[in-house]
């Protein structure tokens, strides 16, 4: 039996923050932004010879946001359990699936929209399901944890498909006067996993054919970043009390140096269990939690960047749901197609890293997202990033993505116009964490 995915969705919310939101609510931390918590995370090592993650990340310490540029952000009184229903039901709906026909639903919830339980129990009421509903929490890998938990138990026998669900509320623990709220987004993905509908031969010609969905995985531990990050309890004169992230002083070098060892062993094992060279995967989708992260990642593993996709300049960092939205925009951009091989990989702070390889079938994908009101669904990704430049003030940097090397070009104040001219959020800061509707 051919287990794979059925179905790729996302949701993101409405509201838009981008930089200059900060340029003009908090341009003091802009001014300042070398020695807020930001820049203490994503920072030059003190080693004689940069690695594989200094050299991807040197273009983006010029800039004060370390590359991100937009993100999207929960409005008041909007909780992360909403995002989760809308993923789920657009991935329910682009696979023609009933809520009747799901046989188990996996929820992961950073953070969920109470203390204590987590969403999955409100998500099988809201969609509507019959089927069990369980929480799992693997941080930032969590997504791709639980599916290939869910293709176990599927090959087990267990349950015949499974909807797998994950989202990240950042914003509800970094609000906009920490500079950690710069690279952090809200959003929710969903996957739906199960047999693959005709098999191989439905994709590829019968000469040629061979077994579609799951091939190998290969997870590990991530004890080594125990304490980078943590989430403090404080009471907020308005709000009561809420939780907040924190970062160690000793964050930006361990996050450094696990990055490229933890990746090596989790993709070197699933390929060397799949029975597969890194040469023979066609597309490589990875968790993107920095600018520059689907760069190292090509470095790391000797893939062509064209290979890869990121969505941090859309989105910024948005943890449990990275995964299915890179899968989404890769499979919506024509760079993962069927009878491709692709190799998953996520890595998440204080829990594991997970690599998965897989043969691609006919997964359907949830067609309505636009830019803006228009646009395709995934627009190119960007050639540039607007940028601080170390030679002058307010130039611009090129970055281009495919070979990674930036060069400055003069532009004058011109840059700093440009970033004023887009629109930014709304000015207040987080509602309540777990506040109802």
């Amino acid at each position: 039996m051919d287990i794979g995915v059925l179905s790729v969705a996302f949701a993101v919310p409405e509201q838009r923050r981008r930089n200059d939101y900060w340029l003009e609510h908090h341009p003091e931390l802009v001014a300042h932004a070398e020695q807020q918590a930001l820049a203490k995370v994503w920072k030059r090592r003190e080693a004689a010879t940069p690695n594989t993650f200094d050299r991807a990340m040197e273009p983006y310490l010029a800039d004060p946001f370390r590359g991100a540029v937009e993100r999207r952000i929960l409005a008041d009184g909007q909780l992360g359990s909403q995002l989760e229903v809308e993923a789920g039901r657009r991935a329910l709906d682009a696979a023609r699936f009933t809520a009747s026909e799901v046989d188990l639903l996996l929820v992961s919830s950073f953070l969920p929209d109470n203390y204590g339980p987590g969403n999955a129990a409100y998500v099988v009421r809201d969609l509507g399901l019959r089927c069990p509903g369980i929480n799992v929490e693997s941080a930032c890998s969590s997504t791709l944890v639980s599916m290939n938990m869910a293709i176990g138990l599927i090959e087990a026998g267990r349950y015949r498909n499974a909807l797998i669900v994950a989202s990240c509320s950042y914003s509800r623990m970094a609000p906009p006067e920490d500079t950690l709220s710069w690279f952090l987004g809200d959003g929710a993905g969903a996957l739906l996993v199960g047999p693959m509908p005709g098999g191989a031969a439905q994709s590829q010609p019968q000469a040629e054919a061979k077994p579609l969905g799951f091939l190998a995985e290969h997870t590990i531990h991530t004890a080594q970043t125990c304490g980078t990050f943590r989430l403090d309890m404080v009471v907020d004169p308005e709000l009561g009390p809420v939780p907040r992230m924190r970062a160690s002083k000793d964050t930006a070098r361990i996050i450094n140096e696990i990055g490229e060892p933890a990746m090596r062993e989790c993709c070197d094992g699933a390929l060397e269990k799949a029975g597969l060279s890194i040469d023979e995967v066609d597309c490589l989708v990875v968790n993107t939690p920095t600018a520059w992260y689907a760069d190292f990642a090509a470095d790391v593993l000797g893939v062509p960047r064209t290979k890869t996709i990121s969505t941090y300049e859309r989105f910024a960092n948005t943890g449990t749901a990275l995964l299915p939205m890179n899968l989404h925009a890769a499979a919506a951009a024509g760079k993962l197609r069927p009878g491709d091989v692709v190799l998953m990989y996520a890595v998440g702070s204080v829990s594991t890293a997970s690599a998965t390889v897989m043969r691609w079938g006919e997964a359907a994908l949830w067609r309505g997202f636009t830019q803006g009101g228009g646009g395709t669904l995934f627009p190119p990704e960007p050639s540039t990033h607007v940028g601080h430049c170390a030679e002058r003030p307010f130039d611009l940097l090129w970055i281009d993505p495919v070979v990674r090397r930036a060069q400055p070009e003069h532009a004058g104040g011109r840059v700093h116009r440009l970033l004023r001219r887009r629109a930014g959020g709304p000015r207040g800061g987080p509602p309540p964490f777990g506040s109802p509707t």
